[in-house]
């Protein structure tokens, strides 16, 4: 089926090893896809919702014990333990391979082995990678074909010459006590079974785009991050594009289709990509950006017509729901979403709905769309040169600590500024919920070496040229004493993003704080908004006995990456102490 002898050998290899019954090349046709449709309302894997709400949609439902990433079972296999780093739970690549291998013999007896050649990025960049992905999920064959670009045209760029990265999945028994997500980046090779959920089974996605990919770039020189890209249009059509990382569930996907509020008129927000963005150096020294992605893989729960008009408008048509709750008349339910709780519902596990057993929808529910449905998708994500990124914004869920915005003081404070990043957790990985963790450039579940190795590939770029873009940090998660948050959010946050986007143009105004440039109150324009003078105050705060506070457990948690930690890391924490009244760095 491939004039690809590599690709051809390997296939035969993995069948041998798993034992389908079938196999089956996927071409990502129409006339395919109804097929494994069909297949999968009939054996229950999907069900119908509602044609006339919501056309051409289905709900799916995971194993119960299978419904987000498991990052203690996710393993990166190199030679040397020291290039995966302590950001990354680390196996020998031959004693992966053996416990993995092991789990797929004979995994797909009974099943059909599908196999999905896929291209991340636009067709025609020489910034887009290719992938084939093998597994035995029906559901993930229809969930690829939505995120990537799946078939034939990514079939025959492989046939081109052009190297692969190779990922075998299958779901196995579903039995978390044999489940595995693992990376062997010097094979170019992904190895998971055991899960059906999406980060573990869409190999494309974070396997690919970032853990891989990050390695990749490191040799490559470009970069791979957890990041979404959008365009802001000022009245005067000039559009600025930025990048933007934030931990999973923080307001992402909000912010990548954001709707500027009524007072913003002839201001437009333009999403080229609400994930991932790889970033090249262009010859005019800038970076420019694609998101190597073609679809959104969102979380629903909290998503409605007032946090994120332009996704609700996006769904509804042509989507894949999982775990989301159904309503009598089948259509999908999630808590946030507008209007009052249906009466009779069926939970995420298909039981009636009985609060007792926790929400009707899970926490980390999602929805898989094409990219192209959103009405503020621009048409420049499929542009082969991406676009060039003005500026990068870090950002976290803190209920203190960071303030509304701030500009890093150069792109070595930049890189240290993406280094410090710390979130509480939320559903979208399975663990506690609610507690602090350091997600440097929000990149803690997704690098695929070792972090110390990666912030010197970052601070290495400040070498290279003098057009890098801005970088800020903005928080929109503040609270005041009584637990409360100060900033309104979704479509407000484009007051902060204009802020940005002037200080890019060199045309607003900031002050000078140990931490980094802020705007005054009078620099935002909250034109239309009720924000007190002393809750702006409040949120554009530095408090310094919290920030030595943050930068002694930043010192502590720099010292885990030993003689890797590049030291100008250590030296903004000097500088910041300094700068504050605080000790030196020990």
């Amino acid at each position: 089926m491939t004039k690809c002898l590599e690709l051809a050998a390997w296939v035969e290899e993995t069948a041998l090893l798993t034992k389908p019954a079938h196999i089956h090349w996927c071409d990502g046709s129409d006339h395919e896809n109804a097929l494994l449709t069909a297949s999968m309302l009939a054996d229950g894997t999907l069900l119908r919702l509602n044609e006339q709400t919501h056309p051409n949609c289905y709900l799916h439902r995971s194993a119960p014990n299978d419904v987000a990433r498991v990052e203690h079972l996710t393993f990166v296999c190199t030679a040397n333990k020291e290039d995966a780093g302590p950001n990354n739970n680390w196996l020998e690549p031959a004693a992966g391979h053996g416990i993995i291998d092991a789990l797929y013999a004979g995994c797909m007896r009974g099943r059909t082995m599908y196999v999905i050649p896929y291209l991340m990025g636009p067709y025609g960049s020489p910034y887009s990678r290719a992938g084939v992905e093998i597994t035995d999920s029906p559901y993930v064959v229809a969930n690829m074909r939505i995120m990537a670009r799946i078939g034939t045209r990514a079939l025959a760029h492989i046939e081109a010459g052009n190297s692969f990265v190779k990922g075998l999945h299958s779901t196995g028994d579903l039995d978390p006590a044999r489940r595995y997500i693992m990376h062997f980046p010097e094979q170019l090779l992904i190895k998971s079974i055991g899960s059906g959920y999406g980060g573990n089974a869409l190999l494309g996605k974070k396997c690919h785009a970032l853990r891989i990919a990050s390695w990749q770039a490191r040799t490559e020189g470009w970069l791979a991050e957890h990041m979404l890209i959008l365009g802001i249009e000022d009245p005067t059509g000039r559009i600025t594009y930025v990048a933007a990382a934030f931990p999973s569930a923080c307001g992402k996907t909000n912010l990548a289709m954001l709707v500027p509020p009524a007072a913003y008129a002839g201001w437009k927000v333009w999403t080229v990509g609400d994930d991932i963005t790889w970033l090249h150096p262009g010859e005019d020294g800038r970076l420019w950006a694609i998101n190597p992605e073609a679809g959104f893989f969102g979380v629903a729960p909290g998503t409605s017509l007032k946090t994120n008009p332009n996704c609700m408008q996006t769904l509804g048509r042509n989507t894949i729901y999982t775990n989301v709750a159904m309503t009598a008349d089948r259509q999908p339910w999630w808590e946030g979403i507008d209007g009052d709780k249906p009466a009779d519902l069926l939970d995420w596990q298909g039981r009636p709905h009985n609060v007792a057993n926790g929400p009707a929808a899970h926490p980390n529910a999602r929805f898989t769309v094409a990219a192209a449905q959103c009405p503020s998708y621009s048409h420049e994500a499929d542009a082969p040169q991406g676009v060039p990124i003005s500026a990068i914004i870090f950002g976290g869920r803190r209920s203190s600590v960071a303030p509304l915005v701030l500009e890093a003081l150069d792109w070595e404070h930049g890189v240290f500024t993406g280094a410090a990043v710390a979130s509480e957790t939320t559903a979208a990985a399975a663990g506690q919920v609610g507690q602090i963790r350091r997600d440097p450039m929000a990149m803690k579940p997704f690098c695929g070496y070792n972090f110390g190795d990666y912030w010197a590939h970052w601070l290495s770029f400040g070498a290279r040229s003098a057009q890098l873009p801005k970088v800020f940090h903005v928080n929109w998660f503040r609270k005041d004493a009584a637990g409360h948050f100060m900033w309104p959010g979704y479509g407000d946050n484009m007051r902060v993003l204009r802020w940005i986007t002037e200080r890019c143009a060199g045309a607003a105004q900031a002050r000078k704080t140990p931490v980094g440039l802020m705007p005054r109150a009078e620099d935002l324009d909250l034109s239309g908004l009720t924000v007190s003078a002393q809750t702006l105050d409040a949120l554009l705060a530095i408090e310094p006995a919290i920030w030595l506070a943050e930068m002694d457990d930043l010192e502590t948690f720099f010292a885990s990456f030993g003689a890797r930690l590049p030291p100008a890391l250590l030296q903004q924490i000097v500088r910041i102490r300094g700068a504050l009244g605080g000790r030196p760095a020990a």
